[in-house]
């Protein structure tokens, strides 16, 4: 788990200082490979929704797949992901240490390039209850 440790702190430290180096960049790239890239253009094309409940301020990310047409997934960002590809390479085989949309979300939520949307902590519960 040394390796997500090493991607915690580079995303705390992205979050701390609003911006990314080169160096950050590499880093990430190499703990992470083919899904930060993807998870580089779903940010690109604008794919993560900040989802806030109201009144308790609890928050959840919604994250679009690749595609413009494809799946939205339900993600804690540091946790969890609805995804099948959470599932089956980071929980069950343990290939990657997390999915495209948990890093999308991650990235979005260091450089707030999300979109925010407010909903009732009722209808967030709803939302959840689907995925």
């Amino acid at each position: 788990m040394a390796a997500a440790a090493a991607g915690d702190a580079v995303f705390r430290s992205i979050k701390a200082s609003n911006s990314v180096s080169d160096e950050q960049l590499s880093i990430l790239h190499f703990l992470y490979g083919k899904n930060f890239e993807r998870a580089m253009r779903i940010l690109d094309q604008g794919g993560v929704q900040r989802i806030v409940g109201i009144p308790s301020g609890r928050a959840v990310y919604q994250v679009a797949g690749e595609s413009k047409n494809s799946d939205q997934y339900i993600c804690f960002a540091e946790h969890h992901c609805t995804c099948y590809a959470f599932f089956y390479e980071t929980v069950n085989r343990g290939e990657q240490l997390c999915c495209k949309h948990q890093l999308a979300a991650r990235m979005a939520d260091a450089h707030k390039l999300y979109k925010e949307e407010k909903i009732s902590d009722e209808q967030l519960a709803l939302l959840l209850l689907k995925h």
